[in-house]
């Protein structure tokens, strides 16, 4: 099979190696004469999977476990924009920071449960940028952001300063994308469909001196509790999804950690940036200010050219999934952790190559 580069931003390219790994895991997992698909999710087999991948999760984070839980969830990231103001609604509200079409929808989730203040806010320059600028309550029950905005091609450079507010972040699209310090943050959560596995897991880490705040009145499976008590088995997870997941981490591991992982995602956009700025008249990044570049997503738009063409000659060259979000047109080139650099550079030398034949 000859594979293209899959600039989908997600569900995303995963490594080789765990493709080929939980094919074989789908006939057979370990010894055990099942399908990963069949064991039981009391099983052996798969606590051994579930428990593996809690703990390497935390470890690649640098996490201790005595201080924070891993819950594998269902729902996407989408029902993380209920459940947290659920289990943390907070006399004072929340602090939100808008810096996307995802943060709006995780505020508007977030107004059915109280009040919400948007601390900051980006959408006067079309979300080009991320706000500097943070109106932030001593107050507040939380300060909601989300670390990446794949839409928009926007990324946290670095987190905000919250005081005594504890930080929680949707990180879908960039976690495990760079080597942070991830005890800044008293919750993350993200879909794993774009770095740390297939669509249909959700993964959410808590602070447990947070979780300790969290609402009882709060239906069983949305409550952080109950799932935290029950180690993420109050009902049957997503069983493949956590499998690919664990064979993600070991992946990631196995490739020296993120530190590593960081260095080559800024070797990739860094050869994708590079080429567009390189070319003024034909192409315009979305992304005004540079430092505020995304890692994960380059968007861009043509001054000059063809989109049409643009994409039925980067189909020829073995590319795919370039096409901007409906929301906001143009072109996106998501290059999350298993995307090759290879791929970066064929599509750098197209974009030289189209921009030659635009002028």
């Amino acid at each position: 099979m000859k594979r293209i580069y899959n600039f989908s931003a997600g569900p995303a390219t995963l490594p080789v190696a765990v493709l080929e790994e939980a094919a074989r895991g789908v006939l057979e997992i370990g010894d055990s004469g099942m399908s990963v698909l069949e064991v039981s999710h009391r099983g052996k087999e798969y606590e051994a999977i579930h428990f593996e991948a809690q703990e390497r999760l935390l470890r690649v984070m640098g996490l201790d476990p005595g201080a924070y839980v891993v819950l594998f969830l269902g729902g996407g990231a989408s029902l993380q924009f209920a459940m947290v103001p659920m289990n943390f609604p907070g006399g004072a509200g929340a602090d939100y920071v808008h810096t996307g079409e995802w943060s709006a929808k995780a505020i508007k989730e977030a107004q059915r449960f109280g009040a919400v203040h948007v601390a900051g806010s980006s959408e006067d320059g079309g979300f080009s940028y991320i706000p500097r600028e943070l109106s932030l309550r001593p107050d507040a029950a939380y300060v909601h952001i989300t670390t990446n905005n794949t839409i928009e091609g926007t990324e946290w450079p670095e987190l905000p300063e919250t005081g005594g507010v504890p930080l929680v972040a949707d990180a879908s699209s960039d976690i495990l994308g760079r080597a942070l310090d991830y005890s800044r943050f008293a919750l993350i959560y993200a879909g794993a469909q774009k770095n740390l596995g297939p669509a249909g897991v959700t993964v959410v880490v808590i602070r447990r001196e947070f979780l300790e705040r969290a609402s009882d009145a709060v239906p069983a499976m949305l409550s952080y509790r109950v799932h935290a008590k029950a180690q993420s088995l109050y009902n049957t997870p997503p069983v493949f999804g956590v499998y690919v997941l664990c064979l993600v981490l070991r992946w990631i591991e196995e490739q020296g950690g993120l530190t590593v992982i960081e260095a080559r995602n800024r070797e990739k956009a860094g050869l994708v940036y590079a080429a567009l700025d390189a070319h003024p008249e034909v192409y315009e990044p979305a992304v005004r200010v540079r430092e505020d570049r995304s890692l994960m997503n380059v968007t861009f738009r043509l001054r000059r050219g063809s989109e049409e063409a643009f994409l039925a000659g980067a189909r020829e060259r073995g590319m795919d999934g370039l096409k901007g979000h409906r929301s906001v047109g143009g072109f996106r080139a998501s290059i999350y952790n298993a995307f090759p650099v290879e791929g970066c550079r064929v599509l750098a030398e197209y974009l030289h190559d189209f921009a030659g034949r635009c002028n």
